[in-house]
Formats: C-alpha cells, sequence, structure tokens
C-alpha cells in the first residue's frame, strides 16, 4: 500500500470535491468564504497530488478532465463518512427546536395534502421553516438530495434511482375528466369512454418534469403502442381544470386531484378504457439525512399526511 501524500487534509478534500462540482475557483471562494487566490493555490496543489490538471477550459468555461471527474464520487463519500464519524445524534424536540425543511413535490397532488403537512409541521415544529420547492426539468433533484439542498421530494415516477430511500406514501387511480356540457359530454350519457374516443379527443397534459420522460400516462400508452392526441401541454397543473371549464379538453389524471375540482367547477368525470396501473406516490430522501432525528420527524409527517388524505 503507497503512503498517502503528505499535507493532505479534509478541507484539501473539500475543495476537491467543491471544485469538481462547482466547476469555479471564484464560486468555491465564495462558498468557503476564502480568498480567491488561497483555492488556486489549492488547485495547484491538488494538481501536483494527483498529477492531473483536474479542471481545463472548456466551451462555456471549466469542466472536470476524465481522472477529475473519477475523483467526484471518492472525494465525497469521504467527506459523507468523516462527517457521520463526529455526527452526535441529538433527540430532535420538534416542538423548542427551529429548522428548515426543503420539501420538493409536483403541482399535481391532492389540493389539500401540502396545505394539510404544511399545518401538521407548524402545529409540531412552530419555530421551523417550511420551503416548498417545485419539480420542473431543469431540477436535478437527484444532486440536490445528495448536496443536502434538498431534504425530501415527493414524486411518482416509474423509477426511481435506486441508490435513493423510498417509501410508499398512497396509490391514485387514474381517471379522467372534462367539461360537463362541452359536445362530446353532452352526446355522450355513458360515464365510460371508449378506446377510440380516447385516443381521439384533445387532451391537455403537464409539461415534462423529468427531460426525456413522458410521464406515467404517455409512458403506459406508448408501451401498449397507443397513442393519445395531445393538443396542449402546460407547466402549470393547477391552472388545467379552468382550462377543462372553457375548452373541449379532457385531462387524464389522478382521481384525488379530480375530486377537490369536480365539486367547485362544472365537470364531469369518465373510466378511462385503458387500465392504467394506479399512480403512486412516494417520498424520496438521500442515506446523508437517512438516521437524522429531524428528518426522521419530517418523513413521519409526510407519511401521516397521505395516511389522513387516503383515509378520506
Amino acid at each position: 500500500m503507497s503512503a498517502l501524500p503528505q499535507h493532505l487534509d479534509l478541507h484539501l478534500i473539500r475543495i476537491l470535491y467543491l471544485l469538481l462540482v462547482e466547476k469555479n475557483v471564484s464560486r468555491v471562494a465564495l462558498k468557503l468564504n476564502q480568498p480567491q487566490p488561497s483555492i488556486s493555490a489549492s488547485l495547484r496543489k491538488l494538481r501536483e497530488l494527483t498529477g492531473d490538471p483536474l479542471l481545463v477550459r472548456g466551451a462555456r468555461g471549466m469542466v472536470p478532465t476524465q481522472h477529475g471527474e473519477s475523483l467526484l464520487a471518492p472525494a465525497k463519500r469521504i467527506l459523507d463518512e468523516t462527517e457521520n464519524l463526529f455526527l452526535k445524534k441529538a433527540p430532535f424536540v420538534p416542538q423548542e427546536e427551529a429548522r428548515t425543511f426543503h420539501v420538493a413535490a409536483p403541482d399535481y397532488l391532492d389540493s389539500q395534502f401540502l396545505p394539510n403537512l404544511v399545518a401538521a409541521l407548524r402545529r409540531g415544529s412552530p419555530n421551523s421553516r417550511i420551503r416548498i420547492h417545485s419539480l420542473g426539468p431543469g431540477v436535478d433533484y437527484v444532486r440536490l438530495l445528495s448536496d443536502g439542498d434538498m431534504d425530501l421530494v415527493i414524486a411518482n415516477w416509474d423509477e426511481p434511482p435506486e441508490h435513493l430511500h423510498m417509501s410508499k406514501l398512497f396509490e391514485d387511480p387514474i381517471i379522467c375528466m372534462m367539461r360537463a356540457d362541452c359536445p362530446y359530454a353532452l352526446r355522450t350519457a355513458s360515464d365510460k369512454m371508449t378506446m377510440d374516443d380516447y385516443l381521439t379527443l384533445p387532451h391537455v397534459a403537464p409539461t415534462q418534469i423529468l427531460p426525456g420522460y413522458l410521464g406515467v400516462i404517455d409512458d403506459y400508452l406508448e408501451r401498449q403502442g397507443l397513442q393519445r392526441n395531445v393538443v396542449v401541454e402546460s407547466a402549470y397543473f393547477g391552472l388545467i381544470p379552468n382550462m377543462l371549464a372553457q375548452t373541449d379538453l379532457v385531462l387524464t389524471t389522478g382521481s384525488q386531484f379530480v375530486r377537490h375540482y369536480e365539486k367547485q367547477m362544472p365537470l364531469k368525470t369518465y373510466t378511462v378504457p385503458v387500465k392504467f396501473p394506479a399512480m403512486r406516490f412516494y417520498q424520496l430522501w438521500h442515506e446523508r439525512v437517512h438516521q437524522a432525528p429531524e428528518h426522521k420527524w419530517l418523513r413521519d409527517q409526510v407519511a401521516a399526511a397521505a395516511k389522513s388524505l387516503a383515509q378520506k
């Protein structure tokens, strides 16, 4: 076994990790509250120790070399394991302590789910802050979770990353909905749609959340060799019921999202002719917060909010 280089300390490994992530000396200096020349000197030392440039100029700034890229995961693992080594697991007393919880969720959840969760968090830990983040195509939630910038992601994608922890929240059967007095609804007495009608009627669908992933509805249809007629895509899922109320559009989604709007607006629901599996919602979190008492408490609150929703 070769001897470790002299003067190798944890702070240097932290600088290595941040340089590979940020790809910018100035940003790393700001993050660590250190002068830029000091970070540049550390980069020079790291280049000497590794025998590799680590960062080189690319078309849009600095990019890691192949060897630099290979050091990212080991550096992160060392930092995480060192943090766990000295972590004092004091009990979390929610009523007394102040934390900031970062939760990301799609906006097509039942309209009561997040309000109920926020109410539970406010009651349980009144000194804490809650930040609810959206999920969009530009959100790298895996990195946000692993870097600690996000605590929890609520999602319903078919294949979440295997290295993340997951617990099931609830399942939501899929139905479709349209304006109660649109031409199709007026000429169709049944609440069951034919396959032909379902595929040819004009649909509204949410904009892709994950790049390259069609979403649970269109992904399932594609696997069956089917394609619906999506004429409107909206990044604002919460506004779609208002679109339905003024058009001939059809929305396919979970019944829990639909039932709130069905009571308030002139909308009609239909049984979908496709045997979609129920939408399965779950919470995702990273190993780095798996044992932390405050995060266990947060996940318990999310699970309780989901359970009360499912019992309605």
